[in-house]
């Protein structure tokens, strides 16, 4: 079972210097970390010499990269056994950060769940909860909360898919993705978010395009079928209903039913052979 002196916390951050010495007393107060590591991604507001103040060690980027870049720098710097990644907004309650590591050991990944009622507007909670519907469909394993930023896992192996972690948005998604389609043991823990301190950087409607693109992207990487598979059934339904209706009618085929059928053909096809480079890429995975 991990515990606080293995772990590594890692927080990303950019601008916010009105709540990251917060953050961080809050951590130190609850449990004694291996390492507090605090990546600026740029900020112009004094982030990182309020985290040094408060007792972190902080790495720096001299331009913004983006949320899944700074996770990234901080998963290589990490001495951490487990890594512990939670936001600078002061969302998360530390109370909580000691709760998920204690799970480590058991679970690979450990992710802090939110309520609904505490996911900020309407909007943003109807989207994620689209998405996590998505997530669940496309992965066989529940998942209540597809972009929790608030996780912790073994460092190794968040190394083994830190190439495919985006350096923007959607971090989160990704790494919960390919831990649940790599087999790896992962579970929610619910937890309490706060408001967060400060606007929120990510937009529902140019974000949230993105957040599905990556679904299907790392889905596709690792069970193929699971996409091609639906969008094979249901070019061969219409096709085939399509033909029977006009059979029926006038008693012929026409040509928008036949490339319908072939279609879902190739379809399944290009599924089947992806399934199998998929399987071949992950064969000699640790």
């Amino acid at each position: 079972m991990a515990s606080p002196d293995t772990t590594t916390v890692i927080i990303p951050a950019f601008n916010e210097a009105a709540v990251i010495g917060q953050v961080i007393a809050g951590l130190c107060a609850a449990a004694d970390w291996r390492e507090i590591v605090v990546v600026d991604d740029g900020s112009h507001d004094g982030t990182a010499e309020a985290a040094c103040a408060a007792g972190a060690r902080v790495v720096r980027h001299p331009y913004n990269k983006g949320n899944g870049a700074s996770v990234k720098s901080g998963i290589r710097a990490a001495s951490g056994e487990y890594i512990l990644i939670i936001d600078a907004d002061g969302q998360h309650q530390p109370a909580d950060a000691t709760r998920l590591v204690a799970k480590l050991g058991d679970y690979d990944l450990v992710i802090g769940a939110r309520a609904g009622a505490t996911q900020a507007n309407l909007a943003r909670r109807v989207g994620n909860s689209l998405l996590n519907g998505l997530a669940t469909y496309l992965t066989g394993h529940p998942i209540p909360d597809l972009t929790s930023g608030f996780r912790a896992a073994r460092r190794e192996h968040l190394l083994e898919f830190l190439h495919l972690l985006p350096n923007r948005f959607s971090t989160p998604t990704t790494t919960t993705l390919a831990f649940v389609k790599a087999g790896y043991n992962v579970t929610f823990e619910a937890v309490e978010a706060r408001p967060r301190v400060g606007d929120s950087k990510i937009r529902l409607l140019r974000d949230g395009t993105k957040f599905l693109l990556i679904v299907l992207k790392v889905v596709t990487i690792f069970s193929p079928l699971r996409v091609f598979l639906p969008i094979s059934l249901a070019s061969l339904l219409v096709g085939t209903s399509y033909a029977v209706w006009t059979i029926a009618t006038q008693s012929h085929v026409t040509n928008s039913s036949v490339l319908l059928i072939m279609l879902a053909v190739i379809v399944f096809l290009v599924g089947l052979v992806s399934e199998q480079i998929a399987a071949l890429r992950f064969e000699g995975r640790r």
